[in-house]
């Protein structure tokens, strides 16, 4: 790669270096040590807080606890014989709750809740849903301890008997009468207890509870519905009282739960703990159900109401922005429980949440609430780091956003954060436009063109993606949209263009097969506009015509923000696709000996882990490599950067464990390709070609042996995918993930992020940038 500059930007990022420097040894002098997390995975969560520790319990029978809401220690993660929230002697959770899986037609459990009651035992509500319809039982175990163990005392609950007369006395009717699932138990400020439930079907539900002994009282049938119904995407339902406002809040989960879902959070209130619960333009939510003439889980229907508090977002970093990563952000965040912490007067919002291309990988999260001069909470931006709502300095507040309206939608669009400027002349410029207030020593108030003013509070958080401790603001309106913004550093415009340049990269531009992703925007709405110097094979905007022969050129970006301008410059070899793209035959070293690529180097049991070592045996072409089972190779970035590809290789495994890889390409942590020699118990235990973008299993219904050579190969050809082993196709399909979008992927032998090593040797590693055939697949296995 070249780098040109002009002059006058050379001397910009002359300058911009020494104020960068200047500001770090300042704010490292002054800057409080960084913020550290400890993540669990508890989908669901549900708090209580025993002595001085949080715990959350939550579907599948998963729990952790925490002493500061902000670390997490896993203690269960799974329905099993050896959960030992169950477990007591020869007692365990199957053998407890035989009834509701019986009942339930299922193995799993969904989301219990846990209280406290006045003999001090701790009463588990638990629940099991058959899934694919309502047939649902709810009950109660109860405990010593909290940790357990807990012992059943019976079924409460149940729903789903289709044809039969339910717990009201007449035939049970999904669109109207409840899933007896996700249970709330709580107290209200009287000291009568209550329980909220349901998911979909009839809706959320409330019945009045004996605080004695946990039990609904008699004749309730199955209480009074709450919101809901017809099917409507409505579940999830907590209550909290604060005694800041005198209101109970109801806390519901509109959309699906999955990382398409659209899953989101929303609130209502009410001065009583059955209700009614109005949101903030006074709708009750006992008229929010769905329409029974449209199509079902009709989502339409139920979009406009209840205060929507959080949806799908993320705060875009761009290039040239402070940190690393794509920045901070939540997909389907939901299914939450809230805390209202009397010796300070805090509240929190407990909830479980995925995040941007991280498919279904899911984690707690902890974030502040505040009420706003409405008494609305507004859910503080960034995690929970027990900051305190402080008087802010109006000059501290002015500046640079990204902004995010989370608007009322239920949709799995993830809103990616945008440039707006809070003006010292109190308007409010970019993305959006308006005026902007701060009133009293921390509320702010945004009015913006069609509708109410946003009514919220500054708060200094810490932002994961910066590393630094940053002004955050969030507000909602009467029309019940929430907003939120995080003020970027300050800096001046050719401070942006010298960021951007030093951060910008086309990764590995030797070998390009394949069109280039071109970034267009960077960081403060910076403009890159690029220019080719052979159109004609790579075009401005990225697009490869394959040359009849290897081509090199120059690729230029000029970027602009405000009167700031600087130019970089790439050089770029453009190969003839399908040519062989890189050959590692390891005799006796990790060359390629196409001259394309680099070596690979030795790593040790992960990806990031030094260390390793490397051996040479007789192969089958040559010499082979032999892997120890504590080390792999990490080859050179951007091998592959095509939608058609190749990748064949011999392999002799020593040992066979499951979901350890030969070949893994990533572009990241969760778009990713792994060629296993056995896969996982999905297929059998087969060799697979496996696919983490989309969980893409392909199971070639046999294994390789150990102690053998076998020859494997897969092709791609956007979208089609063939697995081979000794020539003979063993697999085909469609609709495989195009992972491999950029010049910058991440490869390597032997291992990955996450599982054991790979044993055993390999050989005569090919990768091309096309799909070959059958036929020339065959004559590489000979």
């Amino acid at each position: 790669m070249t780098k040109t500059l002009s002059l006058w930007g050379a001397c910009a990022l002359m300058a911009t270096s020494l104020l960068s420097t200047h500001a770090t040894n300042a704010a490292a002098q002054a800057a409080p040590p960084p913020v550290t997390f400890q993540n669990a995975a508890v989908h669901d969560p549900s708090v209580i807080k025993s002595g001085g520790t949080y715990y959350v319990f939550g579907s599948h029978l998963a729990s952790a606890k925490s002493t500061d809401l902000m670390r997490w220690q896993q203690i269960t993660d799974s329905v099993s014989a050896t959960n030992k929230l169950f477990l007591n002697g020869a007692s365990n959770v199957y053998t407890e709750l035989a009834e509701t899986f019986s009942w339930a037609q299922t193995s799993t459990l969904w989301a219990p809740d846990v209280i406290r009651l006045a003999d001090g035992k701790y009463y588990m509500y638990y629940n099991a849903c058959k899934g694919d319809s309502p047939r649902s039982a709810l009950g109660i175990a109860v405990a010593d301890n909290i940790e357990g163990p807990y012992v059943n005392k019976g079924v409460i609950l149940k729903s789903g008997m289709w044809g039969q007369a339910s717990h009201d006395g007449t035939i049970y009717d999904a669109l109207k009468h409840p899933n007896t699932v996700d249970p709330n138990v709580f107290f209200d400020n009287g000291g009568r207890l209550w329980m909220t439930y349901g998911s979909y079907s009839g809706g959320i539900f409330i019945m009045q509870m004996n605080p004695a002994n946990g039990m609904p009282l008699p004749n309730q049938g199955y209480g009074k519905r709450l919101i809901g119904g017809n099917h409507a995407r409505i579940e999830g339902a907590y209550v909290m009282y604060s005694p800041a406002t005198q209101y109970y809040y109801l806390f519901t989960s509109f959309g699906g739960l999955d990382a398409g879902g659209g899953y989101n959070m929303r609130v209502a209130r009410s001065a009583s703990p059955d209700g009614p619960y109005v949101d903030a333009q006074g709708v009750s939510m006992a008229s929010v159900k769905s329409d029974p003439a449209r199509p079902l889980f009709d989502d339409a229907s139920i979009a406009p109401y209840g205060v929507k508090i959080m949806g799908n977002f993320l705060f875009e970093r761009r290039i040239g922005d402070a940190g690393t990563g794509i920045g901070t952000g939540y997909v389907s965040a939901g299914h939450n429980s809230a805390y209202y912490d009397a010796a300070t007067g805090k509240h929190f919002l407990i909830f479980h949440s995925r995040f941007p291309e991280r498919g279904e990988q899911h984690e707690i999260r902890v974030h502040q609430m505040f009420m706003n001069a409405d008494g609305w909470p507004v859910v503080a931006p960034y995690r929970n780091t027990n900051e305190t709502l402080t008087a802010v300095r109006r000059e501290f507040v002015l500046g640079d956003y990204m902004f995010v309206n989370h608007a009322k939608d239920i949709s799995a669009t993830i809103k990616k954060s945008r440039l707006i400027t809070l003006n010292t002349n109190g308007t409010v410029s970019g993305a959006a436009s308006g005026t902007w207030t701060l009133t009293g020593t921390n509320r702010i108030e945004i009015n913006l063109p069609g509708s109410s003013p946003f009514k919220g509070v500054f708060l200094s958080q810490w932002d994961e993606t910066s590393k630094s401790y940053v002004m955050t603001f969030s507000a909602t309106s009467r029309e019940g949209v929430s907003i939120m913004g995080s003020r970027l550093i300050p800096r001046t415009d050719a401070q942006v263009t010298a960021a951007v340049y030093n951060e910008l990269s086309l990764g590995n531009t030797s070998a390009v097969t394949g069109n280039l992703t071109l970034p267009t925007l960077a960081a403060r709405d910076a403009v890159i506009r690029w220019t080719s110097s052979n159109p004609a094979v790579l075009s401005n905007t990225g697009v490869v015509t394959s040359p009849a022969s290897d081509v090199t050129l120059t690729l230029t970006a000029t970027i602009t923000k405000g009167t700031s301008t600087v130019v970089k410059t790439f050089t770029v070899t453009v190969r003839k696709i399908g040519g062989m793209l890189a050959h590692y035959a390891f005799d006796g070293s990790l060359a390629d000996s196409t001259g394309t690529f680099g070596a690979g180097s030795v790593i040790g049991s992960k990806i990031d882990a030094a260390g390793g070592s490397m051996a040479y045996e007789a192969g089958m072409k040559g010499s082979a490599a032999v892997f120890n089972g504590a080390s792999g190779v990490r080859l050179p970035n951007g091998l592959i950067s095509t939608n058609s590809y190749t990748v064949a290789m011999w392999l002799k495994p020593a040992q066979l464990t499951a979901f350890t890889t030969t070949f893994f390409g990533a572009r990241n942590g969760d778009s990713w390709i792994s060629l296993l020699p056995r896969g996982h118990d999905g297929v059998g235990g087969a060799t697979m070609l496996w696919s983490g973008t989309a969980w893409y299993d392909a199971g070639l219904g046999m294994t390789i042996p150990t102690g053998q050579w076998s020859h494997v190969a897969l092709t791609v050809n956007n979208g089609a995918v063939s697995v081979y082993v000794n020539g003979a196709k063993r697999f085909g399909g469609v609709n495989f993930p195009n992972v491999f979008t950029t010049t910058s992927g991440v490869f390597a032998l032997g291992v990955n992020w996450w599982d054991v090593p790979y044993k055993g040797a390999m050989d005569d590693l090919r990768i091309y940038g096309s799909a070959l055939t059958d036929a020339e697949i065959s004559s590489l296995a000979r």
